[in-house]
C-alpha cells in the first residue's frame, strides 16, 4: 500500500518541525551540563510532557493494542497504577535526585556503594535501555511497514538515523522541546483512531464494534484467580501477576532510571520537578485507556466488517490504518506512531549519552574538558543509536509468536539486575555496606542465571531443585534477593559505610533539604 499525496505532506511537515526544534535548541549551546540537563531551566509543564512522551511509545500506539486484540484488557488494571507510583515518587525520590546527583542517576549508588555498584546499575540500565528502544523501532517498523510496504529493516534504519541526528545536534532541550509536540501529536492521533473506529460504517451502527467487542470477551480485565497456580503456572498470566510486576516494573523505572530521572533534573525547581512527576503519570492514563480500549475494540471491528483479520496480532492496529483511515488523517496517525517512536528513542539515547558519559568516560578521564564531555556525549548518542538498530532486527517478531508486550515485560524485568533492590538496600537502610551490597549483586546475578535456565516455560537445565515459577516472576525476585542477601550480608560482616550515610538515605530527608548536588 501508498500513502497519498496528503499524507505525505504531513509526514514531511512533522519532520521538518522536529528538525527546526534541534536545530533551534542549538542555541547558545556552551557547557556539557546545558547539553544534557538543558541547564536545570525547563518549566513543570514541559518537564510533565517529556516524561510522559518517554513512557509512551510504539508500545503502547502498537503493541497494547495487539495484545488487547488478542487477548482482551489485560494489561489495563497495571497500567492504572502509575499514578500510585508517581505519588510515592513525586513527594520522595524526585527532590532525593536533585540534591544529591547532578547529572546520572547511578551518582547516587557511587556515593553510597562504591564504583562497583554504580558500574554494576549503569550498565544493566544500558543493556534495559537498548533492549527497550529496539521493541520501539520494532513496533514502528510493524506499523509503517503495514502502512506502506515498507522493508521493516528500511523503516527501523532510517527513523534510527534521524532520531539519532537531532538528538546529538540539541542535547536535552532539542529532547524535551520535542517530545512537547510529539506528545500532543500522539494524543491527537489517538482520539482519531478511536473515533474512526466508534463510528465506523464498515461494522454497521455507531458503537457496534463495543457490543460486538463485549460478546467476544475483548473487554474483560483478565483472570482475577488468585491461587498458587498464579505464581507457579508458566502458561498463567492473570492481572494479579501483571499487576504486581507492573508495580514494580513502574517503580523501578520511576526511581532507578536514568532517562527518566534526568528529567527530574532538567526541572527549574524541586516542587516543579515533583509536580512534574505526578503529572505525567495523569497525562498518560488517559492514553494507555484510549489505545488499550481500541485495541480490543478491533477484535469487534474486524469480526463484524467484510474484511479479512490481521495477519498477526501485533499488527492489528497499523492494519486497521492502512486500510480504514482517510487521507490526511492516515498521514497524521503515521506522524503519531513516529512520534511516539522518536520521543522515546530521542530522551533514551540522550540517558545512554549522559550514563557512558558521566559514569564511565569521566572516571577514567576526571580531568577531561568540557568540550571532551560535550563530544563523548554526543559520540556516545551515536553508538547508542547503533546499538538500537540492531537490537532491534535481532526483536523482529514471527508468525504465531507469544503478544510482543507480554514478552518486554518478562525480558526487561530480568535485565533490570534486581536495581531497585541495590537502590532500596541504599535508600532505606542505615546498615548497608559495600561489602554487602556486592554480595548481594553476585547473588542476584546467581539466582537469574540459575532461574534463567531452570524456568519451566524454557528450560533449558534440569538441576532437580528449578525454578518453579512463572518466569515472569524472574525480574522481581531478583529484587528481593538483591536486597535481602546484602542486608544481611551487611549485618553479619559490616564493612565500609560513607560518614555521611544519613544524607544518602531516606531518614536524612529533612536534615539535608536545603543541600545541593556536589559538581561534576
Amino acid at each position: 500500500m501508498s500513502l497519498h499525496f496528503i499524507d505525505l505532506v504531513v509526514i514531511a511537515i512533522y519532520f521538518a518541525v522536529i528538525a527546526g526544534i534541534g536545530f533551534w535548541a542549538t542555541r547558545g549551546k556552551k557547557t556539557s551540563e546545558q547539553y544534557f540537563v538543558a541547564g536545570r531551566s525547563i518549566p513543570m509543564w514541559a518537564v510533565a510532557f517529556t516524561i510522559m512522551a518517554t513512557i509512551i511509545s510504539t508500545g503502547t500506539f502498537v503493541g497494547h493494542p495487539g495484545t488487547a486484540y488478542q487477548k482482551g484488557l489485560i494489561l489495563l488494571v497495571p497500567h492504572l497504577l502509575v499514578p500510585f507510583v508517581l505519588l510515592a515518587v513525586a513527594k520522595v525520590v524526585v527532590p532525593f535526585y536533585r540534591r544529591v546527583v547532578r547529572m546520572s542517576a547511578y551518582e547516587y549508588i557511587g556515593q553510597r556503594f562504591g564504583l562497583g555498584g554504580r558500574f554494576y546499575t549503569s550498565f544493566g540500565f544500558l543493556a534495559d535501555r537498548i533492549f527497550d528502544l529496539g521493541v520501539t523501532l520494532v513496533t514502528t517498523a510493524l506499523a509503517i511497514n503495514v502502512l506502506t510496504g515498507w522493508d521493516l529493516r528500511v523503516v527501523i534504519l532510517g527513523v534510527g538515523l534521524f532520531t539519532i541526528f537531532y538528538t546529538m545536534v540539541g542535547g536535552m532541550e532539542a529532547v524535551v522541546w520535542t517530545d512537547v509536540v510529539q506528545g500532543v501529536i500522539l494524543m491527537v492521533g489517538g482520539v482519531f483512531v478511536l473515533g474512526r473506529l466508534m463510528f465506523a460504517p464498515e461494522a454497521g451502527a455507531p458503537f457496534a464494534v463495543v457490543a460486538e467487542t463485549w460478546r467476544a470477551g475483548k473487554l474483560t480485565l483478565g483472570s482475577w484467580d488468585l491461587s498458587l497456580a498464579t505464581f507457579t503456572d508458566p502458561k498463567l498470566t492473570t492481572t494479579w501477576l501483571f499487576c504486581l510486576a507492573y508495580a514494580v516494573q513502574w517503580t523501578r523505572r520511576y526511581a532507578t532510571d536514568q532517562h527518566i530521572v534526568q528529567r527530574y533534573l532538567v526541572a527549574k525547581s524541586d516542587e516543579a520537578a515533583s509536580k512534574a512527576a505526578f503529572w505525567s503519570a495523569l497525562l498518560c492514563v488517559p492514553v494507555f485507556v484510549v489505545f488499550m480500549f481500541a485495541g480490543a475494540c478491533l477484535a469487534g471491528f474486524f469480526a463484524l466488517a467484510p474484511v479479512p483479520p490481521p495477519p498477526v496480532p501485533d499488527s492489528a492496529m497499523p492494519y486497521f490504518l492502512a486500510h480504514f483511515m482517510p487521507a490526511g488523517l492516515l498521514g497524521l496517525v503515521v506522524a503519531a506512531i513516529l512520534a511516539a517512536a522518536m520521543s522515546t528513542v530521542s530522551a533514551d539515547l540522550s540517558s545512554v549519552g549522559t550514563v557512558l558519559t558521566t559514569d564511565y568516560f569521566l572516571h577514567f578521564y576526571p580531568n577531561a574538558s568540557d568540550r571532551a564531555r560535550l563530544l563523548c556525549g554526543r559520540s556516545m548518542i551515536a553508538i547508542g543509536g547503533v546499538l538500537t538498530v540492531v537490537a532491534a532486527w535481532l526483536l523482529l517478531p514471527e508468525k504465531d509468536s507469544t503478544p510482543l508486550m507480554e514478552r518486554v515485560i518478562m525480558i526487561a524485568s530480568i535485565l533490570s539486575g534486581g536495581t531497585l533492590g541495590l537502590f532500596c538496600l541504599g535508600f532505606l537502610t542505615r546498615s548497608a555496606t559495600r561489602e554487602g551490597c556486592y554480595i548481594g549483586i553476585a547473588c542476584c546475578a546467581a539466582f537469574t542465571a540459575w532461574a534463567i535456565l531452570t524456568e519451566p516455560r524454557n528450560r533449558a537445565l534440569d538441576l532437580g531443585f528449578n525454578f518453579p515459577l512463572n518466569p515472569i516472576l524472574i525480574g522481581i525476585c531478583s529484587h528481593a534477593v538483591l536486597f535481602g542477601t546484602g542486608w544481611i550480608a551487611s549485618r553479619i560482616m559490616g564493612g565500609f559505610r560513607p560518614d555521611d550515610v544519613d544524607r544518602l538515605t531516606y531518614f536524612g530527608l529533612k536534615k539535608y533539604a536545603n543541600t545541593t548536588a556536589p559538581r561534576v
